[in-house]
């Protein structure tokens, strides 16, 4: 009776940006994977991958339906870590599924990596109606089942300059609302670490959640004591509704500019509590994988390094 286990072909569409790069890393650790990367430039996937026997490499634009065909054929599972516009998150993924369908390519991992934004009504989370439409597409395939990665926020931002929670050079924490409110996240690369399990566990299909960790800013800020051994200071911004009336403000004041208010909306539909993806999570299923938490993540960096940790994910290294 042979009892190997199946190799399996998993086909990743972005292997160039952040997270598909993790992703891609966290394949590559079981011997039973075969990666079809799909770039617009393979000159700059980085050479730990580039140079893999088992990593197969794939020139074309987001919208090249024979070249997406060519790269998705074989594949057990596609994956897609595309993060850009509308255009490329809907009309970039639907070419993909396509693709899929065409090939008999039985899952298709969207990107998502997010808040459960199905909660919401399309246009109330402007940032994630991409992922509602691909969601809702996914649904008229007969073929190709879906599946969807939900880990709340992603940790790594949080502490940059990005969302203003951390003041590097008072040990400050800012946060809306009354510091209570639950703050869900995972690491980068437990997200990466998790999907590349679900890329080869052929049983998952659906919605599966992960979190490393769900702590309100006061629990965050004793772990930043543990770590650090300095006492942030909190700082309160203002009630929850103070957060949604300065959004919508600016979103009128900069109609054209949504990098003006985007923020503003992730950080207030993150802690209000319509998107949460705990408590129950499919953590369990894959128990060889450790949760990062709010205190892990702090540990693994010094307190110099912790505002720069999302943009050292873009380091070649």
């Amino acid at each position: 009776m042979n009892t190997a286990t199946p190799s399996t072909t998993v086909g990743l569409a972005g292997i160039t940006g952040r997270f598909g790069r993790l992703l891609a890393a966290h394949l590559l650790k079981d011997p039973t994977v075969t990666l079809h990367g799909y770039s617009r430039d393979p000159s700059r996937v980085i050479a730990a991958l580039s140079s893999s026997p088992r990593v197969r490499l794939f020139q074309g634009g987001a919208h090249d339906r024979d070249k997406i065909q060519a790269f998705v054929k074989g594949c057990d599972v596609v994956v897609c870590a595309y993060l850009g516009d509308d255009e490329l998150m809907v009309d970039g993924q639907k070419a993909l599924i396509d693709a899929c369908e065409a090939e008999a390519v039985p899952r298709y991992i969207a990107s998502d990596w997010a808040l459960d934004y199905d909660k919401l009504a399309l246009g109330v989370l402007f940032p994630k109606d991409a992922m509602k439409h691909v969601r809702a597409y996914l649904g008229t395939k007969e073929k190709v089942a879906s599946v969807h990665i939900l880990v709340g926020a992603f940790m790594d931002p949080m502490f940059s300059p990005i969302f203003e929670v951390l003041d590097p050079a008072t040990n400050t924490l800012r946060y809306w609302g009354e510091g209570v409110e639950v703050w869900e996240a995972t690491s980068y690369d437990k997200a990466a670490e998790y999907t590349a399990a679900v890329a080869v566990d052929r049983t998952a299909v659906g919605v599966q959640k992960f979190l490393g960790d769900r702590k309100n800013i006061k629990e965050i800020a004793a772990s930043f004591e543990n770590v650090y051994g300095i006492k942030p200071k909190l700082e309160r911004l203002g009630s929850l509704n103070d957060l949604k009336n300065l959004m919508q403000e600016l979103r009128a004041q900069h109609p054209t500019d949504p990098f003006k208010y985007l923020f503003f909306y992730m950080m207030y539909y993150w802690i209000n509590g319509s998107t949460l993806v705990g408590p129950d999570v499919d953590n369990a299923k894959y128990p060889n994988i450790k949760p990062e938490t709010w205190e892990d993540f702090m540990g693994k960096r010094s307190l110099g390094e912790l505002p720069a940790s999302y943009f050292a994910l873009a380091s070649d290294q």
